[in-house]
């Protein structure tokens, strides 16, 4: 970057400017620390120590919507960054930036939905910060979480059934020829939501934010073994996710349209409103790398959990093919490009 040029909403928009911008921008500044996935590797979480750590700082307008709200995305969307490397989500640490005239009822819902998913997932928050700026700076709150934990406990059984792959963790580099692509869930429900809600569009259908931690379906998983690698799809959506698994793993991903579930109004109001719903953000859905011999009985596992009743088998990982190949519901194949940026901003 010149030092002419001005952030844009693209700079932190999950897509390839954003990924540019961190690699070009920001990581050459700080030192590296040594680690099994260091900073570089731009995964959702990173080891030091055996210690799984990742941050996330989350504003979303607004900031209470159908399905969810700025409390439950946060913990949520930390849980499952730690859940994605193979880690056992711990501990979770929560700073809180407030707009002066924020409204004490709309702050009590956000912090009781954050305390609902603590108690559910078993996630301790353990320390935490508390900002106010003047409601001219900031016009809605912002959460940032600081999520720990430790290496899950069927990890060690898990990748010997991948294939005898050379890593202890679920990164995104570690795809291999002949892994099937598993996708938990319908893809597009969070970032239409966010956009009806923005905008005051009335779309028919439940329309509702898919935000889960993803506890169940990664034990499911894991304890049937066979993972490779997981992502949740959030901003960028799956076009980003699956996109970042081919260029760091080396390889070419194949995934057929038809298989990918996505539900009547989100592919309705996409249609309609010229946005394609796998380069939209989800918060309640993971990608994941089987072993061939393993991703069916995976896939069982996951349909009997409560997150992954809906998942799907979609793609196949390959070797004579770069970046990510759709095939498409009418028999013709086009490349599946990862966005610019996400096309509905402030969803997460």
């Amino acid at each position: 970057m010149e030092d002419h040029e001005r952030i844009s909403m693209e700079h932190g928009a999950g897509g390839e400017i954003m990924n540019t911008f961190l690699k070009e921008a920001i990581l050459p500044l700080f030192m590296k620390a040594t680690g099994e996935i260091p900073i570089e590797y731009m995964d959702d979480s990173a080891v030091i120590d055996d210690i799984v750590l990742t941050i996330d700082s989350h504003t979303v307008k607004p900031v209470i919507f159908p399905g969810g709200d700025l409390g439950s995305l946060a913990m949520c969307g930390t849980i499952n960054d730690l859940l994605a490397l193979g880690a056992l989500p711990r501990a979770i640490g929560l700073a809180l930036v407030m707009p002066e005239g924020l409204e004490f009822s709309q702050l009590k819902t956000i912090l009781v939905s954050a305390s609902e998913v603590s108690h559910k997932t078993g996630v301790a928050v353990i320390a935490g910060d508390t900002k106010v700026v003047g409601n001219r700076d900031l016009d809605t709150p912002i959460i940032t979480t600081a999520g720990i934990g430790r290496r899950h406990p069927f990890m060690d059984a898990n990748l010997e059934r991948a294939g005898g792959r050379n890593t202890r963790w679920l990164s995104d580099n570690n795809l291999n020829p002949g892994d099937k692509i598993i996708l938990t869930g319908s893809v597009g429900d969070h970032g239409i939501t966010i956009l009806s809600e923005r905008e005051g569009y009335g779309f028919e259908g439940d329309v509702s934010s898919d935000i889960s931690a993803l506890t169940d379906v990664m034990d499911a998983a894991l304890a049937r073994g066979g993972v490779a690698a997981a992502k949740d799809p959030t901003r960028g959506g799956i076009a980003n996710a699956l996109n970042e698994f081919a260029r760091k793993s080396n390889v070419g991903i194949e995934v057929e349209e038809t298989s990918i579930p996505v539900k009547d109004w989100v592919a309705s109001a996409g249609e309609m409103l010229g946005i394609d719903p796998f380069s939209v953000g989800n918060e309640g859905k993971m990608l994941l790398a089987v072993h061939p011999s393993r991703a069916q009985k995976v896939l069982e596992c996951i349909r009997e959990t409560e997150n992954g009743r809906d998942a799907a088998v979609i793609g196949i990982v390959r070797e004579d093919i770069k970046g990510v190949v759709l095939k498409t519901a009418v028999g013709g194949t086009r490349i599946l490009e990862p966005p610019v940026g996400d096309p509905v901003p402030r969803i997460c």
